[in-house]
């Protein structure tokens, strides 16, 4: 509705700025043809930046800065967006992707491997890194929505093999989606924090916890208090992002 309002508002000045460049068009030695008519009177009423919200915005941003200055040895990631967080980590550091998914696309600094992370892993695979990460990625597993076979516990199975690739000591980047813990078929899990938290701190230390909220909006570093793990931080499907040591 607001956007809507904002089109409107700005039509009658879309219109004065129109008849103002054709006048200066026939005035001008460069030749620009008018093409096909594209407006946006609503554009001039937003703010710069307006766009850089939502969960795959922060999250992205986030976790690649914490790569940053965390400086690994070799970092590795499972199923995370390639235009998106992969590329991020890729304009300054070499990254290994892995994904269930083919890649056509050879890229600067982006190594790829296929792989099924529900499968038994190579013997190479084992703590092989000291930095891993897996971004809105596990909500999928087993669900057969990405060709992969469909297995009521496949986040189980990702997360034990997520496990066993990093070494002990090593950092581990997760988000997934919180809120109401339920299934929503095909296209994802939503898991309750509470339910997340109970499985992660088996295995490593929660060093720091984000969350983006349902409107979009980063709450960076919160403490992940009893009300926040009870009430899933008030989301009905936000983004949980968790920083984690193994133990």
């Amino acid at each position: 509705m607001k956007k809507a309002l904002s089109r409107i508002r700005g039509i009658p000045q879309y219109l004065a700025d129109f008849v103002t460049l054709r006048g200066q068009a026939g005035r001008s030695k460069h030749v620009f043809p008018f093409g096909t008519f594209k407006p946006k009177p609503g554009d001039r009423y937003g703010l710069n930046g307006d766009t850089a919200r939502g969960q795959y915005f922060h999250q992205d941003f986030l976790v690649a800065r914490r790569i940053f200055l965390n400086n690994p040895k070799r970092h590795l990631d499972v199923g995370s967006r390639v235009a998106g967080f992969i590329a991020h980590v890729a304009s300054y550091r070499e990254i290994e992707a892995i994904d269930i998914r083919p890649m056509n696309k050879v890229l600067p600094n982006i190594k790829f491997l296929q792989a099924d992370l529900m499968a038994d892993l190579p013997p190479e695979f084992i703590a092989c890194c000291d930095s891993l990460s897996c971004l809105h990625t596990i909500e999928h597993f087993g669900l057969g929505r990405y060709g992969d076979p469909v297995n009521f516990e496949g986040h189980l199975l990702g997360l034990e093999n997520l496990r066993k690739i990093l070494k002990p000591g090593g950092k581990f980047y997760f988000s997934t989606p919180i809120g109401p813990q339920r299934i929503e078929f095909n296209a994802h899990r939503v898991f309750s924090v509470a339910y997340l938290a109970d499985l992660l701190e088996r295995d490593y230390t929660i060093d720091h916890f984000s969350y983006v909220d349902d409107r979009g909006d980063l709450h960076e570093d919160v403490g992940l208090t009893p009300a926040l793990r009870a009430n899933s931080c008030g989301c009905r499907r936000g983004c949980g992002i968790f920083e984690l040591t193994k133990k």
